[in-house]
């Protein structure tokens, strides 16, 4: 299996990836990552902060859009360069959240892709924006 090369790939190309986040996923991820926060795993802590509740990692919520990468668009075999990040709002246990990518930039000598990556959630509401670099695969 391999993804799209960079002569498959046009500007303005685009791939989601949907999930619904549940308690078990934040509560392996703390465990893969060490990240135990109260704001994640501890509801009677979580509810005394600005959020009023356990909310999911930033991080966790990030790498739906390594799966777009990864497995869309460009798709297996994708080098994941850098990422740029803001996270605008917090998403919480349940939510069902949307990341997308879509190329904005194409090198072809270089093999060089930047996309906007964008993660929603079932509102429609932008809880993370920002930037990625990859390296399609070759073939």
């Amino acid at each position: 299996m391999i993804g799209k090369t960079i002569g498959e790939i046009n500007i303005g190309d685009k791939a989601s990836f949907t999930k619904t986040l549940s308690e078990t996923d934040v509560y392996l991820f703390a465990g893969i990552t060490g990240d135990l926060n109260p704001a994640h795993v501890n509801q009677v802590e979580s509810e005394k902060t600005m959020f009023k509740g356990r909310i999911c990692h930033g991080m966790l919520v990030s790498s739906l859009i390594s799966t777009v990468l990864g497995m869309y668009l460009p798709g297996p075999g994708t080098i994941y360069m850098g990422q740029d990040l803001k996270f605008l709002a917090p998403v919480r246990i349940g939510d069902t959240c949307t990341a997308t990518a879509e190329v904005i930039e194409k090198n072809d000598e270089k093999n060089r892709l930047v996309l906007k990556t964008t993660v929603t959630n079932q509102e429609g509401k932008v809880v993370i924006e920002g930037q990625a670099k990859v390296m399609p695969p070759r073939r």
